[in-house]
This record gives C-alpha cells, sequence and structure tokens, in this order.
C-alpha cells in the first residue's frame, strides 16, 4: 500500500551530514559527562559507594523526558523552524548552558543538579534527532542515515572523551586542590557547550523538515480511525495490569526496607509504583469517553508496541545495562587496579582519569570508523539483525579481556570490541525501527524506546550499587563480568528479532 505513495528526495552525503551533525555536538556533551561525572563528584567528596545513587538523576531525566518530547514532536509544527528543530535547538541551549556551570559546582549537590539538567537538556536534543532520520529519509536509506549519525556520535565522543587528557598535554593544569577540579575539566565543558551549541544550529539552518502536507504525500492521510486507537488499547486493557505493576513496586520497597539494601532501590519501586498509577487513570480516562491526553498516548503506545519492537527492546534492555555498568565503573577500576590509586587525592588519581578519557575516546573512534564501513558490509551480506548479534558479542569479548591485560596501554585493545559494539546498539536497532514503525508515530516510539535504554541504567545505578558495597567494595572490576554477561543475553535475544516478519 505505502507504494502508492511518493517517495522522498534521495538524500546526497552532503544531506546526511547536514541531518546528523547536531548530533556530534550533543554527543560531546555526552561523552564529558560519562567520562568525567564520576571524577568530578568523587573530587567533590563522595565515595565509590555512593556514585550510582548520584548517576540516578541521568537514566531518570531520560526515561521522562524523552517519550514526553517524543509525542510532543509528533504534533509540533512551527513553520520555518518546523517539527523536530525546536527542540534540538532548546536542549541544546540549555545543555550548554549546564556544561558550562557544572565544573564550578561548589558542592556535591549542586553538582548532582547540573547533572540532571544537562542530561534533561540533551535528551531534549537528542530524542528528535532519533526521529529526524526517520522523517527526513526514504527507506532505503535509514540504514545509512543513521550509520553517519552514528559516525558523528563517535567522533563527538572522541572529541568530548579526549579533550582533557589533550588539554593537559598542552600544559593546562590537571592537578586540583582537594575538593576542586582540575583546569583540564573545566576548559573541557566549556568548549565542550560552546561546540555542542554551534553543531546544533549548523542542522537546524541547512535543513529544511517536511511540511505536514508533504509528510502526508509520504504516507497517507492521517486514518480518522488511527485516533481513536490509543483509546480502544486503553479501554481493553485489564484493570489488573496496573494493579501488578503497583504490587510489584510495593513489594521492591518493602524488600529495601526489610533486607536493608541501598536505598537508592527505592527509586526503582517508586517507577513500578508511577507506572501503576498512570496506568489506573489513563485507563479510566479511555472507559469514561474523554480524550487520552499526554499520559494516555503514552502508555497506550507503551502497550500497544509493535512486536518487532517489543523483541528489540529485550536486547536493548541487556546492551545498556552492560554500558551503564561501564560508564559507572571504569574510572575507578582503572585508576584503582592499573594505576594504583583508589584515592581521588592521588596524582595518580587523576592521571588514571585522563586515560580512561584515552580509552573512552578510542572506543568512540573505533565505533565511528565501524558504522561506516564494517557494519554496512555486514549489514549487507547477514542482515542488519545478525550483524547486531556479532557486535555484541565482540563488546562481551571486550570486558572480559580487562581481566587478562596488566599494562593500561593494552586496555586499548580491548576497546576494539566494546567500540564495534557500540556502533550497533547506535546504528542496527534504530535501522530496524525506522524501517518498520508507523511513521506518523515514529517521535512517540523512539522516545518510548528509550525506556529499554532508561531502565537498565537504573537497575545497574541501584542493584549494582547494592552487589558492588556487599561482594566486592574494593575490586569494582568484578562488575565487568555482569557487563559482558548482559551482552551476551542481548545477542541471545537478537536471535528473536527477524525484521520484515514480526
Amino acid at each position: 500500500m505505502t507504494d502508492t505513495f511518493a517517495r522522498r528526495p534521495r538524500q546526497s552525503w552532503a544531506g546526511l551530514f547536514n541531518i546528523s551533525f547536531g548530533f556530534f555536538g550533543i554527543q560531546i556533551g555526552f561523552a564529558l559527562q560519562n567520562a568525567n561525572m564520576s571524577r568530578i563528584f568523587q573530587s567533590l567528596g563522595t565515595s565509590l559507594d555512593d556514585l550510582p545513587a548520584l548517576w540516578i538523576a541521568a537514566p531518570l531525566t531520560g526515561l521522562l523526558v524523552q517519550p514526553i518530547i517524543g509525542h510532543m514532536s509528533d504534533r509540533t509544527w512551527l513553520g520555518r523552524l518546523g517539527r523536530r528543530r525546536p527542540y534540538f535547538l532548546a536542549g541544546a541551549l540549555l545543555a550548554g548552558l549546564a556544561l558550562f556551570v557544572m565544573p564550578e559546582s561548589p558542592s556535591l549537590l549542586v553538582a548532582a543538579l547540573m547533572l540532571w539538567v544537562l542530561d534533561a537538556s540533551l535528551n531534549i536534543s537528542m530524542e528528535p534527532f532519533r526521529a529526524f532520520v526517520g522523517d527526513m529519509l526514504d527507506r532505503d536509506q535509514h540504514a545509512a542515515g543513521y550509520a553517519v549519525q552514528t559516525a558523528f556520535i563517535g567522533a563527538g565522543a572522541v572529541f568530548g572523551s579526549i579533550f582533557p587528557w589533550l588539554l593537559e598535554h598542552l600544559g593546562v593544569s590537571n592537578q586540583a586542590a582537594a575538593g576542586g577540579i582540575p583546569d583540564t575539566v573545566r576548559f573541557a565543558f566549556w568548549f565542550g557547550g560552546a561546540a555542542l551549541v554551534l553543531a546544533v544550529l549548523w542542522t537546524v539552518l541547512t535543513t529544511r523538515e517536511y511540511a505536514p502536507d508533504e509528510m502526508a504525500r509520504f504516507h497517507g492521510a492521517a486514518d480518522p480511525d488511527e485516533a481513536d486507537h490509543v483509546v480502544r488499547i486503553l479501554a481493553a486493557r485489564n484493570p489488573l495490569a496496573s494493579l501488578r505493576w503497583i504490587a510489584a513496586g510495593v513489594l521492591i520497597v518493602a524488600i529495601v526496607a526489610t533486607q536493608r539494601l541501598e536505598k537508592e532501590v527505592y527509586v526503582l519501586g517508586g517507577l513500578f509504583v508511577a507506572y501503576g498509577l498512570a496506568g489506573m487513570i489513563a485507563v479510566a480516562r479511555a472507559k469514561a469517553g474523554r480524550s487520552p491526553g499526554l499520559l494516555g498516548h503514552i502508555v497506550g503506545d507503551f502497550a500497544g508496541m509493535p512486536v518487532l519492537m517489543k523483541r528489540l527492546a529485550v536486547a536493548q534492555f541487556f546492551s545498556w545495562s552492560a554500558l551503564f555498568i561501564m560508564w559507572i565503573n571504569t574510572t575507578p577500576i582503572v585508576a584503582g587496579r592499573f594505576f594504583g590509586a583508589p584515592d581521588a587525592a592521588s596524582p595518580l588519581y587523576q592521571e588514571g582519569a585522563n586515560w580512561v578519557d584515552v580509552l573512552f575516546a578510542a572506543y568512540n573512534g573505533i565505533a565511528a570508523v565501524a558504522a561506516l564501513t564494517l557494519l554496512p558490509l555486514l549489514s549487507r551480506r547477514i542482515g542488519q539483525a545478525r550483524t547486531h548479534i556479532v557486535g555484541l558479542l565482540c563488546g562481551a569479548a571486550g570486558f572480559a579481556s580487562f581481566f587478562l591485560v596488566t599494562d593500561p596501554k593494552w586496555l586499548l585493545a580491548s576497546e576494539i570490541g566494546i567500540g564495534i559494539a557500540w556502533a550497533s546498539i547506535l546504528a542496527m536497532p534504530y535501522a530496524i525501527l525506522a524501517s518498520s514503525l508507523p511513521q506518523r508515530k515514529l517521535g512517540i516510539y523512539m522516545g518510548l524506546f528509550n525506556v529499554f535504554v532508561v531502565v537498565p541504567q537504573l537497575l545497574v545505578a541501584t542493584v549494582m550499587g547494592s552487589i558492588t558495597k556487599h561482594f566486592f567494595p574494593t575490586a569494582p572490576i568484578w562488575t565487568l563480568v555482569f557487563a559482558a554477561g548482559a551482552l551476551l543475553l542481548a545477542a541471545l535475544a537478537m536471535t528473536r528479532v527477524q525484521p520484515g516478519r514480526d
């Protein structure tokens, strides 16, 4: 049926560049955050045990922001500014401000607050960028579009991750007084904020979004019955489903209280209860014949996800569990195990933290190259799903190799496998989804898919903190066993994903 509709004009490589260049700046912000926030928190006085709790702000913010922004951007049209670009710009300006303030944080509380602001702002920009590729490209260019986007993500992450290390080698001080932030980190955050805003502005100024009437020619006019789809899903929903979510949340809270687990696990229980209550409200409105509203659309679309998306979500869940374990623990692992400096006040700790910047730059650089070379080659020969399986297995091998290395320089070899996995995680699931989802709901579905990026991060930040504290409080390297295992489970889950058949 879609063959009767008009096709989007094919984009040149310059067009693909302009569509995704803003992600280069967004990823600079994420890279500075991922590589340096544990360092900033520890420099301001927090302990290793408390790092997961402080990192909760980032995934929790993404969980709340992305579905909302996705739903809103699907329904936005601001004339020349367009549908997705208003969100790019607003998020970039707020993120640039947060990056400027972050290294000047006078206390741990202010730093944690700025992490929340930064992550919220980056998510406001990032979510519409995922849908933007699907909006601007015809299906036969989706894989190329997401590959270019992944290349910019890798390049931006290389730039953001390695910049403090480069500044040190250019003579900028990497030492800090007790409770202070080194000048290398401070200047990197300021420069990164400026680069983020300029990169997003490039995409805003060099692209033109398709107007609603043009989108209708690509996909047909909206089906009048489509507006009632969410209402029907909600009206048919079993009320006991919401009660089960609430009961699960209450049970988690009770277990935390009675077993004296880490208090951060309360967040997980609270989220279960909140989702259950949201479902009850949405179902009640639907059965009363009322408009579902924002809350109802999010709950209804989540409940009505296509089968393919559900199966991809399982792989996504385990993939991002592994990634978040890496981001939280790599700095203390490298500084403590390979540089013999678990104390953040030690000059060797700062040297180890700078080497983590190099390692993060390495895996992101490898991801950028793999996205444009290895992944397209494999995808053409064995398909997107099998390509993703190969990438995930490479990542598992990379994490496992940390136990075989004694010289920190050889960790660069470990980053090869991790970089290939990172490229695949960023490109393959989104290319599969963009060609399979209803285009008029691409924003909300991309936002909801982020739930399976965020929930595992919350689990890692809560449950993993308890596991680390009780079983290996002075040897965080054992968390990489969990990371490798999670990627193996993700690869197993991908064997059930069959694009074009689900």
